[in-house]
This record gives structure tokens, sequence and C-alpha cells, in this order.
């Protein structure tokens, strides 16, 4: 079984899919996992990548679609994989299906987790990170006994571009525009399953798994 995990920046799709992939055997793709993977093994594909991520640019559709490809061959015929966050565009929703059933597989469950956009903008913009060796902490859920430094080793924490609040409002609304066709395509396919994101971990992870079809216990495939 394959399954879509949608959701804005920090609806926390991420950790449902770490949660799949460690209690019931699933393969964690992520685009962004993947274009660091084909970074470093040099790929043609993953030096045309790394030219757009250098210089802040999308990577392009036909790139991202041609990773993914690429990744799906050298995969164990037998794993069930959840993608995180792909595909975050019809063309490349499209592109995954033909990709699939020319393997003879498909999409059997896409879950989209809503989040509404103050409790993301929280989530993301209360982060900050030690600029010595990367703890992570939040303002609101793991702050720092001292406000701007590390209880490990005293080093300054620091805001990530990318977590400014002005930055993470951009962010959702960009999520926002892309995410209204895909609801539509897989709507249509009758395979979208919505579920409130921002419940407790456990909560979600306990409605994904009452998605028809999704195992819940038993002897794992094997990963990828």
């Amino acid at each position: 079984m394959h399954l879509i995990l949608l959701g804005a920046p920090g609806s926390g799709k991420g950790t449902q899919a770490e949660l799949l992939a460690k209690r019931l055997g699933y393969t964690h793709l992520a685009t962004g996992d993947l274009f660091r993977e084909a970074v470093r093994g040099g790929s043609e594909l993953g030096r045309l990548a790394q030219s757009y991520m250098e210089r802040g640019a999308l990577v392009p559709d036909e790139v991202t679609i041609g990773l993914v490809r690429e990744r799906l061959e050298r995969a164990n015929p037998t794993a069930q994989i959840v993608f995180d966050g792909y595909p975050r565009k019809w063309v490349q929703a499209r592109a995954l299906d033909e990709l699939l059933a020319s393997r003879g597989e498909k999409i059997d469950a896409v879950i989209l987790l809503n989040v509404s956009t103050p409790i993301l903008v929280e989530r993301l913009s209360g982060r900050w990170v030690c600029r010595a060796q990367g703890h992570n902490y939040h303002l609101a859920f793991h702050p720092p006994r001292v406000a701007g430094v590390c209880d490990v080793d005293g080093a300054e924490l620091y805001q990530r571009d990318d977590d400014r609040p002005e930055v993470v409002q951009r962010r959702i609304a960009v999520f926002l525009r892309e995410i209204v066709p895909l609801i539509a395509y897989y709507g249509a396919q009758g395979v979208l399953h919505e579920i409130d994101g921002a419940q407790e971990i456990e909560a979600v992870h306990r409605q994904i798994l009452s998605v028809g079809g999704i195992p819940k216990a038993g002897s794992p495939p094997r990963p990828a």
C-alpha cells in the first residue's frame, strides 16, 4: 500500500511519515531528502537540482519527477512507500500516477493534515536553532532555560529565515494555492482522507491508521 501525506509546512506530515516508517516498515520518501541524496550521489539530475538549489530557485517539476522516478526504480518491489509532501502540484500527481501504473501499482490513500494558519505560524515561527551544534528549541513547546542561549553548549540561538513569521505566512499561502487542484484530483479518485492535524501526535497517528487498508500490526513489509 502506497500513501501520500499532504499538509502545509508545520502540519506534522514529516513526523507522521517517520512514525509509519518506524512502526509499520514503510519507506519514507521526502523530496528534500531525495534532493540531498541526489546531490551527494552526483547524478546528472542531482547536479541539475543542485544548480537550482544553490541560487535559491525552485527545482523544476521535470527534475523533481525524474528524481522520484530514479528512486522508484531502485525501490524494493515489495516496499510500501509513504510520500511525504510529494506531489505538491497537479502535474506531479499525474506523473506519479503514471510512474506507479508502469509498475502495476497505485496510490491507495492520500492523507491531508488540516491545521489552521494561526497554529502553523505558531509552530514554525517559534523554532530557534543552536548556532554551534544545531540543537533545536521552540519558544512555546521546548524553550531554552536562558533566552537566546543553548542549554547544551551555551552557543547563541538563531532563527532560520524560513521560520520568520512573515516568511512562514508566505510559505503557507503558497501551499494553500497549490493544494486546491490536488484536493480536487485525489477527491475525484476517492482516495482523499482529511484529518485534523492540530491534535496530539498520537491522536493524528491513530486516525491515519484508521484509514481503510493501512495495516495496524503484524510483520512490516521489506523496506526499499
